[in-house]
């Protein structure tokens, strides 16, 4: 393992374990009799018991409909798969909270665990049907036309050799979507259905810095460390890297004939109907009511430019210190970079007002020049979605084999040459797919920006939130369709940086 990797990954964990000492020193100073009454009482039962169910209940549904309209779209002729393809990305680019603002608006009495497992799944469904539709894209079929030449029959051959093969992309996308449910907000503020991060936020509120808040953070990372040993055990220590042109043969379509035709557009036309259809439809309506009014545009534009840079700059960092830790996690594999990979899961599990109130406390104690810059916000973004750059970054060195790297070595192409000409070049498609992701996520931030941006920062979202708390909808809804319309591309630059077949 290269010193200087490894030097470099431990220097991202140790950033990464910021919010969690935050919380550590803050518990420890609470002390136990303090915390055990905070903890053990009814209201924090309720909450883990709501916590709990959402992630149960909607991870599930995530798995089956994302996998399902993977398989439908990359591996069915069904009409227009292409496109259909394309627009299952696109719930990405709707925030949650803004899913939850237009079902809330269209169905008022939407609310409790319904309503939260609904609007999650339509926001987060397609954390895992992008990585399984780029992984069913990367397999050889020759596997499959094997076991099927072997009896298998279709069930059998999807169950026992595609399943298989998807699991990386089926373990980080449903860790991806635990993680989200764990540490979102405003979705579900919406819809008031209280989870740990909900309560989070109102403790702060109430009493800024509190104990009780700082138990319940506490409690946030014991579900994410579970998260993480069920992840690793599910994703298991297979290799899936391929040597050969195997892969630059598509696998036959699958001719669903009349009789299933039909049930599966209904099904890919009502997923894209909802998750993208109602909130669009919802403001759009706002729109319409508010007029002309609604759009002043120099606090349009300020808001836009601003979410631009902390965007783009936050997507190039995050990928940047996600690197090393991928690399460890694929090229040598062991305790060693379990270890690493998993510290950085834990700052994303929190909320983001617990990540940022670490910051505020370590820049106002030590280091009170660096309080209220771009570059504690850009910090804090890099924190909040390491993960959603490790996952991609992850899969896409997976899928670069050592052996080409090795092979370019023994032609005498130096060990630095061999990576920029080989490796990173196959990981780019994966690269440029979690930088997107990460731009998404930036642009959707709330919490962590209202805290650590500089006096006078006004992001999309920003903007967005302080007037839907105002019940000013109309008002809101510009906001929440840049947001939207700045998300769509990056959205399809994900998809189709993805959906890329590594060494073609």
């Amino acid at each position: 393992m290269p010193l200087p990797l490894a030097a470099a990954a431990l220097a991202v964990v140790a950033a990464s374990l910021l919010p969690l000492g935050y919380v550590i020193v803050q518990s420890i100073d609470t002390g136990w009799d303090t915390a055990s009454a905070l903890l053990f009482r009814p209201r924090v039962r309720e909450l883990l018991g709501n916590t709990v169910l959402l992630v149960v209940v909607t991870v599930p549904i995530c798995l089956v409909v994302g996998v399902a309209a993977a398989w439908f779209v990359g591996r069915t002729r069904v009409a227009g798969a292409k496109v259909w393809a394309v627009l299952l990305a696109a719930p990405l680019a709707v925030p949650a909270f803004v899913n939850s603002y237009s079902w809330v608006t269209a169905i008022p009495s939407l609310g409790g665990l319904f309503g939260g497992v609904l609007i999650s799944t339509l926001s987060y469904f397609p954390l895992v049907y992008i990585p399984t539709f780029a992984t069913l894209r990367r397999l050889d079929p020759a596997v499959e036309e094997s076991a099927r030449a072997l009896g298998a029959g279709s069930w059998a051959v999807f169950f026992r050799v595609v399943v298989p093969q998807l699991r990386l992309a089926i373990a980080g996308g449903a860790l991806l979507v635990s993680l989200h449910l764990l540490a979102e907000y405003g979705a579900f503020v919406f819809i008031r259905f209280d989870t740990f991060t909900t309560a989070i936020f109102e403790q702060y509120q109430s009493t800024f810095n509190g104990t009780a808040a700082t138990m319940l953070a506490g409690v946030l990372v014991l579900l994410c460390l579970t998260l993480l040993v069920i992840e690793s055990v599910v994703r298991g220590s297979a290799r899936y890297a391929r040597i050969g042109s195997g892969a630059a043969r598509r696998a036959v379509p699958v001719e669903l004939g009349w009789r299933y035709s039909p049930p599966v557009l209904v099904f890919l036309a009502g997923l894209i109907a909802l998750s993208v259809g109602v909130p669009v439809i919802s403001v759009l309506r706002w729109l319409v009511i508010g007029g002309s009014a609604v759009w002043k545009w120099d606090s349009v534009w300020a808001a836009v430019a601003q979410t631009l840079v902390f965007g783009i700059v936050g997507a190039v960092v995050t990928c940047v210190l996600a690197f090393p830790i991928a690399w460890i996690s694929i090229r040598h594999r062991g305790h060693f970079s379990r270890f690493l990979e998993g510290t950085t899961y834990i700052s994303s599990a929190l909320p983001g007002i617990v990540v940022a109130l670490a910051f505020v406390t370590v820049t106002i104690r030590y280091v009170h020049p660096l309080y209220q810059t771009v570059s504690v916000v850009i910090a804090a973004y890099a924190l909040l979605f390491l993960p959603r750059a490790l996952v991609n970054l992850r899969a896409g060195l997976a899928q670069a084999p050592v052996g080409l790297e090795e092979a370019a070595q023994s032609l005498g192409v130096s060990p630095w040459a061999a990576f920029f000409r080989v490796t990173l070049r196959l990981a780019a498609p994966a690269t440029a797919a979690g930088g997107a992701l990460v731009f998404l996520g930036i642009v959707n931030e709330l919490t962590a920006t209202l805290l650590l941006a500089p006096t006078g920062t006004r992001t999309l979202s920003m903007q967005f939130w302080s007037l839907s708390s105002e019940i000013d909808y109309a008002g809101a809804a510009p906001y929440a369709l840049i947001m939207i319309v700045l998300s769509l591309p990056m959205t399809y630059v994900l998809f189709s940086q993805s959906k890329k077949v590594a060494g073609l």
